[in-house]
């Protein structure tokens, strides 16, 4: 488990790293920004395209060039994204029962996520940080945030809801799919790798504003503007969460008790 030390050794950048190598990074930011946009707004199949010719172009030039440490990892774990993109497009659609097409998706995105943590051997222990004096004061802060955030998302966006009456057995389902797949998969790929590696590399200031840049990019598909305000808000809060109390079991209540309320809870109360 990783001591208020190591934290803090994690949020301040280690020596210089070279302009171009920063560039890099900045680069690859823009390259998923341009794909998720042409993702939602032009073309599906281009966007798909355009992400296989992002994670080839980094695993390339990763193989070719020499990155500091931090650098490399921190371009992997973005690399996730653009590969998500692929994974998930690969799904046999027309073959998925409509019900389990978001444990697939996030089924997804926690392989690759795992499949990072193992291949860079990262400690589960140091991003869950499974404090027993604190875990149930950490899941409370992340309900309690969620509730109202959850809200004010729905007057955003509107959704339909997730079934057409209330039902426990359909509450219950949503309530497994927010925590175990989106909230886990989607908190362990943003805060716990990709804004944990930048932090390394720029500190936690520039790895905050940078995750969560991505974090709302990722969130085009809405179509929203204001979503994307939105998003990125919440995600200030969720890198905040995980800095503040060094788990990532806040930021992932969080996230799923925002959802569930999007699409559980709140949509009832405005049917006709």
């Amino acid at each position: 488990m990783a001591t208020n030390t190591e934290w803090a050794d994690q949020a301040k950048p280690q020596g210089n790293i070279n302009v171009w190598q920063v560039s890099f990074i900045v680069l690859t930011l823009l390259g998923i920004t341009f794909c998720e946009y042409v993702f939602a707004y032009q073309n599906v199949a281009y966007g798909i395209g355009i992400a296989i010719g992002l994670v080839i172009t980094i695993y390339i030039l990763l193989s070719v060039l020499h990155f500091d440490g931090r650098i490399s990892q921190s371009i992997e774990s973005m690399a996730l994204i653009p590969l998500y993109i692929i994974f998930t497009s690969c799904l046999p659609w027309f073959f998925i029962n409509q019900q389990f097409l978001l444990p697939a998706v996030y089924a997804c995105i926690l392989a690759l996520c795992f499949w990072h943590i193992y291949r860079n051997n990262i400690n589960l222990s140091q991003l869950f940080n499974f404090d027993k004096r604190k875990l149930l004061k950490y899941a409370l802060i992340g309900i309690v945030i969620g509730i109202p955030s959850g809200t004010v998302e729905y007057l955003i966006l509107r959704p339909a809801a997730s079934a057409p009456t209330f039902e426990f057995p359909f509450f219950f389902r949503d309530v497994i799919y927010m925590v175990v797949f989106v909230g886990l998969a989607e908190e362990l790929l943003f805060r716990g790798l990709i804004q944990r590696d930048l932090t390394a590399a720029f500190g936690w200031k520039k790895a905050l504003l940078g995750t969560s840049f991505l974090f709302a990019v990722m969130h085009m598909t809405w179509r929203s503007i204001p979503e994307l305000f939105f998003v990125f808000g919440a995600a200030l809060i969720l890198g905040g969460l995980y800095l503040k109390t060094k788990s990532l079991i806040a930021p992932i209540l969080f996230h799923a008790v925002n959802n569930i309320m999007l699409v559980s809870i709140v949509p009832y109360f405005f049917m006709k």
